[in-house]
């Protein structure tokens, strides 16, 4: 079986992971409370055509201020029709987050995709006590060789 696919996408709107936790958090309750499958999802313009790739254990990477931080597992892409009639596709994602080990990430529009082989490794022992670093001080550190976690 060959690696999986992943997606690394900007985390609009938050500066930290605690920030999309929370953010989450309110439409997870809003989703149940409606009666709808609760686990979070990101809405998207365009379809991956590596779907397949994705499915297979791929994960969405969040970049936070200009560095990966986070990720989640995608556990399955919804068709959305907008009210404006146009096909959309909703990354269905497991509501747990993942700290990962901090990389550097230029700006893009939209999302990419990221190869297994470049993906960050999840920091090991994580807990809800896990402290994550602003993510300059962590990308200086990094470029200088010092390991932050």
């Amino acid at each position: 079986m060959s690696a999986p696919l992943h997606m690394v996408k900007l985390c609009v709107g938050a500066d930290v992971v605690d920030d999309l936790r929370e953010w989450q958090g309110g439409r997870i309750a809003e989703r149940r409370k409606a009666g709808l499958d609760p686990r979070p999802r990101h809405v998207t313009r365009m379809w991956p055509r590596r779907s397949d790739e994705i499915l297979a254990g791929g994960s969405l990477f969040w970049v936070f201020r200009g560095a990966v931080l986070a990720r989640q597992r995608i556990e399955d892409l919804q068709e959305v029709i907008g009210q404006d009639g146009i096909r959309r596709c909703a990354i269905v994602m497991s509501p747990e987050i993942v700290l990962v080990e901090t990389r550097p990430r230029r700006p893009f529009q939209g999302w990419r995709y990221l190869d297994a082989k470049d993906a960050p490794p999840d920091i090991r022992n994580q807990s809800a006590d896990t402290v994550t670093l602003p993510p300059k001080l962590a990308i200086a550190l990094d470029d200088l060789g010092v390991v932050a976690r």
